[in-house]
């Protein structure tokens, strides 16, 4: 489509259906809707109650570049910048997952056992969106985020100061810390509440995943080994170590791994151990208690 000054919000947002239809993007529609509104800086009532407005010749150049982008695979979410979760908005780039609406339920979880001032551990932490919410909906609550990401560390200290604001970061009740899970911590600091969304998929199952997963988002987030329980057996074999007596261990699981983490929390002693799920009925969320 040739730029013209005529050009309607409503014909270059049909254009942009076309565009990724053709190349098999799931959610067309959505997705060409959405780049608009961020090139345009406009919102859903634009196109229902304003579709003959004009696009500017900026405006035409930001969309058609971004749908050149989307074209390609690249997650909307990338192109943005920014991705909602628990009501706030998260900066994400190539170097995080994209938080998920499954991961509110972990969220949500958490924050049916957190009390104010509690201490809580975010390991594999990302983009921090976990730790941070948990924080932003809390009275007092102090938290470490570890990763072994500094580029994944990058994005969440970004995030920490857009959620919590810089006061919050130089009062050090955020933490960002580098390390391959515990082996960089004070075994002196203990948590009430350890919370992780570690990589999960078995590594026989990434090539299948979709374009935008495994071509856009870092295969360290993703790669659970051979069984995708790789990092649950990591992290439950250490963490009494850093639990409060009476603290909680939580989990984001795959759909089909309840079973076998609540397995594995039982066996290391861990004592009311829950499976929990999600809205659409699957396994999402494993939790117990120390059995300290």
């Amino acid at each position: 489509m040739l730029y013209n000054e005529k050009l309607t919000y409503t014909e270059i947002y049909r254009w942009g259906c076309e565009q990724l239809s053709a190349v098999g993007i799931d959610e067309t529609e959505t997705d060409a809707r959405l780049l608009l509104e961020w090139c345009c800086g406009t919102d859903r009532n634009t196109l229902l109650a304003h579709g003959d407005r004009t696009i500017s010749a900026e405006e035409y150049g930001n969309y058609t570049d971004c749908i050149a982008r989307r074209k390609e695979h690249v997650p909307l979410q990338h192109i943005t910048g920014g991705q909602d979760f628990m009501g706030l908005t998260f900066i994400v780039n190539e170097n995080v997952l994209v938080p998920r609406q499954d991961t509110e339920v972990l969220v949500e979880e958490v924050m049916r056992h957190l009390h104010d001032g509690m201490h809580i551990l975010d390991m594999c932490t990302g983009s921090g969106c976990i730790l941070l919410s948990l924080l932003r909906y809390s009275n007092n609550c102090t938290g470490v985020g570890v990763d072994i990401s500094a580029d994944a560390l990058r994005v969440a200290g970004q995030n920490a100061e857009k959620i919590l604001g810089t006061q919050v970061m130089e009062q050090s009740r955020v933490i960002l810390r580098q390390g391959n899970l515990f082996e960089d911590l004070d075994s002196q600091d203990k948590f009430d509440i350890i919370v992780s969304n570690p990589p999960y998929i078995r590594t026989d199952v990434i090539d299948s995943l979709m374009p935008e997963v495994k071509e856009h988002e870092p295969l360290s987030a993703l790669d659970g080994g051979e069984d995708g329980l790789f990092f649950y057996r990591r992290i439950i074999e250490r963490a009494g170590e850093f639990l409060m007596g009476g603290g909680m261990l939580f989990f984001e699981i795959g759909y089909d791994q309840g079973g076998e983490v609540r397995r594995l929390m039982e066996e290391a002693g861990y004592t009311n151990v829950e499976v929990i799920k999600d809205f659409a009925g699957l396994d999402r969320v494993v939790c117990g208690g120390n059995h300290v």
